[in-house]
């Protein structure tokens, strides 16, 4: 089988060939840019391209199929070509279906949580020893690649990004991949370049669940009001399971579950924290119940789970301070996120970063979304780049267009640097530290 990637170089896109490439298929692939680190991964499987840029001479027929990525354009020369060949032309959410056709997919969707509920699903399947096909967006312990397919498995278990598939395809990714199993975790108002309206947004999620078949099921959060009300009034001919915020106890900062939820003969120690992390967790054990393990057995192997690259990841810790990284970048994102730390350690200091960084958040409409998403901490700053703003040809915003936004005394700023000395004049070591972004804080020093 020989496939060709078009924009190769793509944080998933990667991972799916250097998948195929591993399942056997002849992989090559064209990219106008790569960055690391999926430079020296393709370099490393003889993937990388000899040069960057589009080349529609490398499209000839003996190609089965083309791959296409996100950012490739349509005007793409390689796409043009590969139209005129007549070849067959599948965006990656439909080769991943191709891929599992045959297999029972559960699909993660919502506007928060995807990647947590997805990476525990996996970590408790890998850790029975169960086969599965895969996609998760982010990189996890004991997986060499986000991408991961294999010749005899039965299960296959997607992250569904409600984006949109590609730029031939305007369908979100989740829809694509036709799940037997889904979850919604939550629901808020995300990507408003591409879904202009909240009406228009909850329909995505209507539709997810009305496409589900007879034979499967809707796992959903029933603490989240909007998921709720959607599944209230939604009609399906699949089951419908709802979960919620189990029982916890807080000792000596960890979060323990007690027998009775569990199924197990003592307590047990979770490794992550947050009640927004005991509802991923929930909604990731009927996952599993669902593919035949029992419910001791799923929370025998969710102890030993440790979270994401990014997702509340701590990269310091000493006696009397914790410094986390986090990718959240919607307000519901920031808000679970903001309240986890503050669950976790009530009585500690605790100082939280934003940076705005997405078309969604420098959206000055949008930016009264953010309100009180911040409230739980004692010191409360937000970063944005002019720059970006010019970059992605967006309306400049004002520092006080930012600031009455997300209200709650944030001191808002545009100059990294200033940032940082703010942030180091506020933590002396004895604070937790929160750092939020689905950037890079202009490229800020995240040493402290």
């Amino acid at each position: 089988m020989r496939v060709h990637f078009i924009s190769i170089g793509g944080a998933v896109m990667h991972n799916m060939a250097i998948a195929l490439h591993k399942k056997g298929y002849q992989v090559t692939g064209t990219d106008d840019e790569i960055y690391e680190p999926a430079l020296s991964r393709l370099k490393n499987y003889g993937l990388l391209p000899a040069s960057f840029g589009w080349q529609p001479e490398l499209i000839t027929t003996d190609i089965d199929a083309i791959i296409l990525g996100m950012h490739a354009r349509k005007d793409n020369p390689e796409i043009a070509r590969a139209q005129e060949l007549g070849l067959k032309i599948y965006s990656f959410p439909e080769y991943m279906y191709e891929q599992t056709k045959d297999k029972l997919r559960i699909v993660v969707g919502g506007s928060h949580g995807k990647t947590s509920t997805t990476a525990m699903i996996l970590h408790v399947l890998n850790y029975h020893n169960l086969e599965f096909d895969y996609l998760v967006g982010s990189q996890l312990a004991g997986f060499e690649t986000m991408v991961g397919f294999s010749h005899t498995s039965k299960i296959a278990v997607f992250e569904g990004d409600e984006y949109l598939t590609s730029a031939l395809d305007l369908r979100p990714k989740f829809h694509v991949y036709q799940a037997n199993i889904g979850i919604i975790t939550g629901i808020a108002w995300d990507h408003i370049n591409v879904f202009p309206t909240f009406e228009n947004y909850l329909w995505q999620f209507k539709k997810f669940v009305q496409d589900i078949p007879e034979t499967g099921a809707i796992i959903y959060c029933e603490s989240d009001p909007e998921v709720k009300k959607l599944l209230d009034q939604t009609e399906t001919a699949c089951a419908k399971i709802a979960y919620q915020t189990p029982s916890f106890e807080v000792v000596n900062g960890k979060f323990m579950l007690n027998s009775a939820l569990t199924g197990l003969p003592h307590s047990t120690t979770l490794s992550f924290f947050g009640s927004h992390n005991l509802q991923n967790m929930m909604a990731a054990m009927h996952a599993c119940l669902k593919v035949g393990l029992n419910q001791s057995q799923f929370f025998e192997a969710i102890q030993s789970f440790t979270g994401t690259a990014k997702r509340l990841e701590t990269i310091k810790e000493t006696e009397d301070s914790l410094v986390f990284r986090d990718f959240a970048h919607a307000p519901s994102k920031l808000k679970a996120t903001v309240n986890a730390v503050r669950e976790l350690y009530p009585n500690r200091k605790l100082i939280a970063i934003y940076e705005l960084h997405t078309y969604s958040s420098l959206n000055k409409d949008f930016l009264p979304h953010y309100k009180n998403t911040l409230v739980q901490a004692d010191v409360r700053a937000v970063l944005f780049s002019k720059h970006a703003l010019e970059i992605k040809k967006m309306p400049m915003l004002s520092k006080e267009d930012v600031a009455n936004g997300f209200g709650e005394n944030v001191q808002v700023f545009t100059d990294k640097n200033e940032l940082r000395v703010f942030i180091k004049s506020h933590y002396t070591g004895q604070e937790n530290l929160l750092l939020m972004s689905s950037g890079t804080f202009d490229g800020m020093d995240l040493e402290f």
